[in-house]
């Protein structure tokens, strides 16, 4: 079988437009997905806020604490005040 006799018997086996449809089992893998995303947010959200209350009980070494991001001071004769 040549390349250009093999190239001509996958396009003829190609399915007509309405043959290839998603239907039912596309809708639920589809809606399947949108709940395990759900799902993971709300873990998330939960887990993170365990991180908090934990940070805020003193279960982590305060030596490691971030730094609070603050804006750089500017000196009063700076312009763009």
């Amino acid at each position: 079988m040549t390349l250009a006799s093999l190239a001509l018997w996958v396009v003829q086996q190609t399915p007509e437009d309405d043959d290839v449809v998603a239907g039912w089992v596309g809708a639920l893998v589809i809606g399947l997905l949108v709940l395990a995303l759900v799902f993971l947010g709300f873990s998330l959200t939960k887990q993170l806020r365990k991180a908090d209350r934990a940070e805020e009980a003193g279960l982590y070494d305060p030596s490691d604490r971030k730094k609070a991001q603050q804006p750089p001071e500017r000196s009063p004769d700076e312009p763009g005040q």
